[in-house]
């Protein structure tokens, strides 16, 4: 890359010009603020309306915040052809973070989901959009350190040629490929950070395609499907601002360090209102924390648990055993057992959730016993004597009891009887004696497991929610729908889990990403159709994949591809864009102990370079790793309490799905590999995380396809 363009200090200038009308923008907006805060007076209406401006203006100071990143990235010289046969106009636009005008509203910055944009993403030599000239800035925040220009027109090929390399090789379509190495080759943060700067044109494509329906991307590591799934929820936003801004857009990652990682793209990106969450978020009032076997997880993510839940909530709309027969005045107030089940019938016919008709069968057990009394009682009075008897509490709790999620899988896991009831003729009966644990004491004691998420989800939508005292419904018991949702690693979700995510769709559009090659969720998926019976059907889903491979490094994915073939042989893995400066290292030890102290070793060794490294283990191992390396002075942290915020980091193999860092170290693959059902696609996860240096530690003989 030239050190030095003779545009360079033209372009540093007018990329300072850009700053100043941002901050006048930001004064601008903090003068509308103040003008808007003159206190609680005036109408209701006109309160109403001056929160509403405000909460517009405090959304707009959001967008202007862009803490270190860069606002403007390159410029695109676009002709326009003259209709009378003169020379061509030539417009220069600069492309940034988020548009940007001057005090005459002048465009200085043209955000780079605008349509006039499109071209930066897009032109090739083949087809250059009408561009001659795109130019690529290397920039740290307001810092021009480079230029890079690319020429399109007569003479000049620009990218999408193949010129001096071979058909194949994934290099000849990139754009700004010095700028994208030098992206590339910066060290992590331990943040996943955007890539708006240096989106390459198969990416751009999946980002400003069709919102309706479900988008499928199928991307293997190093392809960037995370970051073009959120630059996507952001291109959206963008372009059908309403209604999605109320209705909302949903981002579902598959765990804790996962989201820690993601956190800061969005915000950068100028949207910080997108919700972002593990699908364990989803689920209020409830602790998690519970362990169970793979096997019991496999069970709970079936499909035919939700008629299991359907069934063990019919299971607790039952008929009275024996009449009741209470005073009343000077008479008796009775409900039998042939009308309790006339009730419970028509109560299971007119209300397809279980808890809204409650009330219908209260109204109905009163007016019932209202008739077994002399003369005209009013079923009002026959509920007012009656109903803190402990006798008609039990009536109640018999024939239709109000139940939250949490107490029907409490009560149900924790009886043989109950899970038998529910299950039998719908699952193997070794099936469904694995449902059993013991029993808490209280519904509070309960710590469900991750594989309880999608079960308590589904007795939610069967339970309905519950009214208040006042016939009203409890928002909190509601499940919320989302205008746009974007499920990350789909490929590891049960279909239970699917079904919970199909839920919140509002209207069927969804950005799925994955990669078939790294399931290893407890019914792993073994090709697309696998998921896409589980979604939205309204509209014919669309498969698309990311072929190119921009961060793991040609010497590290050749040793991985070796393990993917013999995980999954039918599918072709990505092609990487660049090579290394080194090769895998594959140390061999004779014991444990001499295994952490290589590991040890490698580490101190990796700790005087930039960037971040981790320690991927089986998930076992992790307490005894960290006790070598704090024996040693080490200083690390563990990615499920610090995420990747240390130089330093031991990642449990299941979670290191995802991250990206600049040095790994993977500690006994055959460990990772017999721990886990798909032992193998997890090991090809976990030797896929570097952008720099892998290291292999074992003691164990290696995987047959590491070999």
């Amino acid at each position: 890359m030239p050190q030095q363009h003779p545009e360079l200090a033209e372009e540093q200038a007018y990329i300072l010009h850009a700053y100043e009308c941002l901050e006048a923008s930001k004064s601008d907006a903090l003068k509308i603020r103040d003008l808007t805060s003159a206190g609680p007076g005036g109408t209701f209406q006109a309160r109403l309306e001056r929160n509403v401006f405000d909460e517009n203006v405090v959304h707009r100071l959001e967008q202007l915040d862009l803490g270190d990143a860069a606002l403007v990235f390159g410029r695109i010289d676009r002709a326009t052809p003259s209709e009378n046969g003169d020379e061509p106009t030539v417009e220069a636009f600069h492309i940034g973070r988020l548009a940007v005008a001057d005090q005459n509203r002048e465009p200085v910055v043209v955000d780079w989901r605008a349509p006039v944009a499109e071209p930066f993403y897009r032109a090739t030599g083949r087809d250059p959009m009408n561009l001659i000239r795109r130019r690529h800035f290397v920039v740290e925040s307001s810092k021009l350190l480079a230029l890079e220009d690319e020429l399109f027109g007569e003479g000049h090929l620009g990218v999408g040629h193949d010129e001096g390399l071979g058909g194949e090789d994934p290099r000849a379509n990139i754009r700004g490929y010095s700028t994208l190495l030098t992206a590339l080759g910066r060290s992590r943060t331990g943040q996943l950070g955007d890539i708006v700067a240096t989106i390459q044109g198969e990416q751009d494509e999946i980002i400003r395609s069709p919102q309706g329906g479900v988008l499928v991307v199928q991307g293997g590591p190093g392809t960037g499907k995370t970051v073009v799934a959120l630059h996507r929820a952001a291109y959206l936003l963008y372009t059908h601002r309403f209604p999605l801004e109320d209705q909302g857009v949903l981002v579902i990652g598959p765990n804790r360090v996962f989201l820690r990682y993601i956190e800061r793209v969005l915000p950068s990106l100028g949207e910080a209102g997108i919700e972002q969450v593990i699908l364990a978020d989803l689920i209020p009032d409830v602790q998690f924390g519970g362990r169970e076997s793979s096997h019991v997880a496999r069970v709970k993510g079936v499909k035919k648990m939700a008629r299991v839940i359907e069934k063990a909530v019919a299971d607790r709309e039952r008929p009275l055993l024996k009449d009741v027969v209470l005073p009343f005045g000077t008479s008796y107030a009775r409900l039998t057992v042939e009308e309790s089940r006339f009730i419970v019938k028509q109560a299971r016919r007119r209300y397809h959730r279980h808890n809204q008709a409650r009330r219908f069968v209260e109204n109905e057990v009163w007016a019932s016993m209202a008739r077994t009394l002399r003369g005209e009682v009013d079923p009002e009075d026959v509920r007012d004597q009656l109903r803190d008897d402990p006798a008609m509490r039990a009536v109640f709790e018999r024939m239709w009891p109000v139940l939250t999620p949490a107490q029907l899988l409490h009560d149900l896991f924790g009886s043989k009887a109950l899970i038998k009831s529910a299950a039998f003729g719908i699952l193997p009966e070794a099936d469904y004696e694995l449902l059993h644990r013991e029993r808490s004491e209280s519904v509070n004691d309960v710590r469900f497991t991750p594989a309880d998420v999608a079960l308590l989800d589904e007795a939610r939508f069967v339970l309905g929610p519950r009214l208040r005292r006042n016939g009203k419904i409890d928002d909190a018991d509601e499940i919320m729908t989302y205008g746009h949702i974007v499920v990350d690693e789909v490929q590891d979700l049960t279909p239970m889990q699917l079904r919970m995510v199909t839920r919140r769709s509002l209207s069927g559009s969804m950005t799925i990403v994955g990669d078939i090659a790294q399931a290893t969720g407890p019914l792993a998926a073994n090709s697309w159709d696998d998921v896409l019976q589980h979604l939205p059907s309204r509209k014919e889903p669309r498969i698309v994949g990311l072929s190119v491979g921009y961060r793991i490094p040609s010497q590290i994915m050749e040793l991985a591809d070796k393990v993917m073939l013999a995980a999954t042989p039918g599918l072709r893995a990505p092609r990487s864009v660049r090579d290394g400066d080194e090769l895998p290292l594959i140390l061999a030890t004779t014991s444990q102990a001499d295994m952490f102290a290589a590991v040890v070793t490698r580490a101190t060794e990796l700790s005087t370079r930039d960037g971040r490294a981790a320690i991927i283990c089986p998930d076992y191992m992790v307490d005894e790793l960290s006790d070598a390396l704090t024996a040693a002075n080490m200083k690390h942290g563990r990615a499920q309490s610090a995420g990747l915020d240390q130089g330093l980091s031991i990642v449990p193999a299941s979670l290191a799905k995802g991250l990206e860092l600049d040095d790994t170290i993977v500690v006994e693959p055959a460990a990772i590999v017999a721990d886990d059902p798909q032992g193998l696609r997890l090991l090809y996860v976990t030797l896929t995380r570097s952008t720099r240096s892998l290291t292999v530690v074992h003691s164990l003989p290696l995987p047959e396809s590491m070999r």
